[in-house]
């Protein structure tokens, strides 16, 4: 099976005693041994985590540093079973001086050895007293333990996933202006460990997060970061045992500080979006010429890797676009809806208009581009009666969306006209010598014949036509060409259906819109539909989800595909998990295997169709990491070959 790009791996913080190696040799032993069982295929421990950090002046007592080699020879004996890769941290002596490194274990070897290259001699720290920098080694090779072993900052490490490349650094390396990591990160390393020992302070911790974060994000790359625990000495500082696993940016797991049982965190890493994400940003490969071009040793690890995925220690979101805390969703919300009314506002501005006209269907993605022009006229100090609404009722218009529409308009105080195009639609179709079957013909004349309308009020009045279509129809091509799929600005083109619900809720909740709160909510009760068939009254008959399938599972399948290139066995993977009927959705976001597949192929296959579609879609506002505009985000030939997509999946 493949592994996707995933590999996993743990920042471990067992229990020690300061100054003795023996008993924290048994319990870096001991904690590998569960992080090897539970898959963990690189495990990362604290700084110095074999003598522990706080020994002071003992670093240069004699007996710590032939105890602390003999401690490491039995961690090294232990790792012949694991089929992990550990990194232990410990004191070196070599050249005539003492080295703080990282030893990196795999196999019953020592693979190399890790110097640390910038010394902290600054306020608590004292480490300038006690250890030597990487940059004072004058040899590459170093005679450890009864092996010849590669000695210093220029080694990488390559498992067998393709392009899980791990380089390592030690705390305060990581607080320097030049970080080892960035030059490892241009090297070709998309994981960076760190083994720390940064101390408890009010407010450090987050000031810890926020850096590996960054850095994370800064490389593009991965970060594992484990730090001493509570268990080192205490005369002067409290260590809390803070791990951090990052990725891109992204926190993934992070450790509950000041554990006195020690702890392991786990997170799956997903090599491929990592290898995506560099390949896409042009940026980061043009900094390897600031680098100095500096040439890293690789040391690859055959056997690290590979391993069956049951399950995985990474939450796999089933609502990518939607953020699950609420108050970064009620942020995001707000910036969304800002970034929304101010590229409406410019285009207004550069059109030389004061007047939006809008098509008022009563569903949710008119209504949000209402509320948008709304802010909009705010924002321009322009009066809401210069928004020119129009419901246009059809066939299949019920009575609750024509109502709704009717609402919101009066609600709002808005200008609402109605023009039943049924007359003139039936007119049409009688030129076409149609014969009345409620097909393609029939759904589409009425779509275009609303667009009709619409374009020449604008000519009429001289104001700008607002679209209303959201990136969930316009990846699917869930819209009629030269009919809602053309305006002159639409503000919701990179707004996904399932962000479209919650902004619109969102909305609802805010002062500014109370008078419409009512009605609002009925609008997110009412089944999506394009009402282009008859129906009866109250009674929506033609409901888009069972045509097309759940927006649940398009948005999900249109994040993965867009913003990480997976391939459609990668997404179906990744889908099953996300949507997995044991899971703790509620019912409604749970799907079996057989269906999740069904709607993927429906959505590769009509992506790849209807890509003629989004080359000539109109202007919008991009507001999150997938957009498909044909002009800043998505290039993609009309007539592209679907079969590799479509045979992945099979």
């Amino acid at each position: 099976m493949s592994n996707f790009g995933l590999f996993k791996v743990a920042a471990a913080v067992p229990p020690l005693r300061v100054a003795n190696p023996e008993f924290n040799a048994g319990k870096i032993i001991e904690f590998a041994g569960i992080a090897s069982a539970k898959g963990a295929k690189l495990i990362v421990f604290p700084e110095l985590s074999v003598t522990g950090y706080t020994a002071g002046d003992l670093f240069s007592q004699r007996i710590l540093l032939k105890k602390s080699g003999e401690a490491l020879e039995k961690i090294i004996k232990s790792t012949k079973i694991l089929g992990s890769l550990l990194i232990a941290g410990a004191p070196v002596e070599f050249e005539g001086k003492l080295f703080n490194c990282a030893i990196v274990i795999s196999s019953g070897k020592v693979l190399a050895i890790i110097p640390k290259t910038y010394i902290p001699g600054y306020k608590e720290f004292y480490e300038e007293r006690w250890f030597a920098s990487a940059r004072d080694l004058s040899s590459k090779e170093i005679n450890f333990l009864g092996q010849k072993i590669p000695i210093g900052t220029d080694i990488l490490f390559r498992a067998n996933i393709p392009g899980a490349v791990f380089g390592v650094e030690i705390c305060e390396d990581l607080w320097g202006a030049l970080p080892p990591s960035s030059f490892q990160a241009l090297g070709g390393a998309t994981i960076i460990a760190n083994l720390s020992a940064s101390n408890e302070l009010v407010g450090k911790s987050d000031y810890r997060r926020e850096l590996v974060s960054q850095q994370s994000a800064r490389t593009l790359g991965a970060y594992i970061y484990a730090g001493c625990g509570v268990h080192e000495s205490t005369t002067d500082l409290v260590f809390g045992g803070h791990a951090i696993i990052a990725e891109n940016g992204t926190i993934l797991k992070e450790s509950e500080r000041f554990q006195r049982n020690g702890e392991i965190i786990y997170s799956d890493l997903d090599i491929e979006h990592l290898l995506t994400e560099r390949a896409r940003t042009t940026s980061f490969g043009e900094a390897v010429h600031e680098s100095g071009n500096k040439n890293f040793r690789m040391i690859d690890l055959p056997h690290l890797g590979s391993r069956n995925l049951t399950k995985l220690d990474r939450v796999i979101d089933p609502h990518p676009f939607v953020p699950q805390n609420a108050e970064v969703l009620n942020k995001r919300s707000h910036e969304i809806f800002s970034i929304q009314a101010a590229g409406l506002a410019k285009r207004l501005e550069s059109a030389r208009m004061n007047k939006i006209i809008l098509g008022l269907s009563g569903g949710l993605d008119s209504t949000l581009a209402l509320l948008v022009a709304v802010k909009t006229c705010e924002l321009l100090k322009l009066p809401k009666k210069n928004i020119y609404a129009y419901t246009m009722p059809g066939f299949g218009t019920s009575n609750r969306t024509k109502s709704n529409a009717k609402k919101l308009a009066e609600a709002l105080g808005i200008t609402l006209e109605e023009i039943n195009i049924s007359k003139g639609v039936n007119a049409h179709l009688a030129e076409l010598k149609h014969q009345g079957a409620e097909d393609v013909t029939y759904q589409n004349a009425q779509a275009r014949y609303r667009t009709m309308i619409l374009m020449n009020k604008s000519n009429q009045i001289d104001g700008l036509v607002l679209g209303t279509g959201d990136l969930s129809e316009i990846a699917l091509g869930w819209c009629s060409f030269n009919g809602d799929h053309i305006s002159h600005y639409n503000v919701n083109a990179s707004i996904p259906k399932t962000l479209v619900k919650y902004l619109v809720n969102w909305a609802s909740e805010q002062k500014e819109f109370v008078s419409v709160k009512k009605v609002l909510k009925d609008i997110l009760d009412t089944p999506i539909s394009p009402e282009l068939v008859k129906g009866k009254g109250e009674k929506i008959t033609q409901k888009t989800e069972d045509l097309v399938g759940p927006y649940n599972l398009h948005d999900f399948f249109l994040y993965h595909f867009i913003r990480w290139g997976s391939s459609p066995k990668k997404i179906l993977f990744l889908a099953k998990i996300a949507f997995s009927p044991l899971g703790v959705l509620d019912a409604k976001s749970r799907y079996h295997e057989k269906t999740i597949k069904k709607w993927l192929k429906v959505f590769i296959e009509r992506f790849f169709g209807n890509q003629w579609k989004r080359s000539v879609m109109p202007d919008g506002p991009k507001v999150g990491s997938v957009s498909l505009s044909p002009r800043g985000d998505w290039r993609m030939p009309s007539d592209a070959d679907v079969s590799i997509w479509l045979k992945d999946l099979k």
